[in-house]
């Protein structure tokens, strides 16, 4: 298993300066989350790919900029703007294959949205028979105010996908929406190939990890009973920490959980 943390726990700091911190913080792998369309370019990817190589860092997954705009590009009645969307998801693993990484995540449709469910999953496998040409797999996040963001949904895509429905878990996600993370993961395990770790308390839905009440303990020893080999990114907002050491003294704390059976 490995423990990393997302450049967008930088955020608002530029998507290749907050790659740098991580890299130069000696975390093993991270996740980077684009954050405008000229980070698209191949001279962007160019930067990135110079401090990957430097540092010897694992991009494990690429979060797209266009997250708010799926449900409008992807999964509305209009099919020219979800071709337009499906040659963009092409670009990304593109760029993902580039960077060594296996996964895109994807934040998917609105509640409000018109397609069926069986509609929406034929959408999905669209834009991942897309990313697979570059071996490359789009994954389905548990988004608050997000269609994926309610437990049947999920439920729903497994049973009319089965494998193909592939999943990455967002403990601070499920929190929102009134889910129990570690309930969620065990339920969904034989479909999730990522997950993004935080902490949360009766205070805030957004720690670091151990900074609230969150079984790490557990969760991490169901994972490694599971045989889990893949990725568990801290991903947390700028306001649950003052400081970027912050950062790097959770991740050392927590990957001496990472082991636990």
């Amino acid at each position: 298993m490995n423990i990393g943390v997302s450049t967008a726990s930088y955020y608002p700091l530029e998507t290749e300066l907050a790659f740098e911190e991580v890299a130069k913080s000696g975390f093993s792998v991270t996740e980077i989350f684009f954050n405008a369309e000229c980070e698209l370019k191949n001279s962007f990817i160019d930067i990135l790919l110079e401090t990957k190589d430097r540092y010897g860092i694992k991009i494990s997954s690429i979060h797209p900029t266009m997250s708010l705009a799926e449900s409008f590009m992807i999964f509305s009645a209009y099919d020219r703007r979800f071709y337009e969307a499906l040659d963009k998801y092409s670009r990304y693993s593109e760029i993902a294959a580039q960077l060594g990484a296996k996964y895109i995540i994807m934040h998917g449709g609105k509640p409000n949205g018109i397609l069926s469910d069986e509609e929406y999953c034929e959408r999905y496998m669209l834009l991942k028979e897309a990313t697979l040409k570059n071996g490359v797999t789009v994954l389905q996040e548990n988004v608050a105010n997000h269609r994926a963001g309610d437990i049947e949904f999920l439920r729903s895509m497994r049973d009319i996908l089965g494998a193909d429905a592939e999943f990455c878990i967002d403990i601070k996600q499920a929190v929102r929406c009134g889910y129990e993370p570690f309930a969620l993961t065990e339920e969904f395990y034989g479909n999730t190939r990522h997950y993004h770790i935080s902490d949360h308390s009766t205070a805030s839905d957004c720690l670091l990890p151990l900074a609230g009440n969150f079984d790490f303990e557990g969760f991490f020893k169901f994972l490694n009973n599971q045989g889990y080999d893949g990725s568990c990114i801290i991903e947390v907002y700028n306001n649950a920490y003052r400081e970027y050491e912050e950062i790097q003294k959770s991740y050392n704390k927590i990957k001496k959980f990472s082991t636990i059976r």
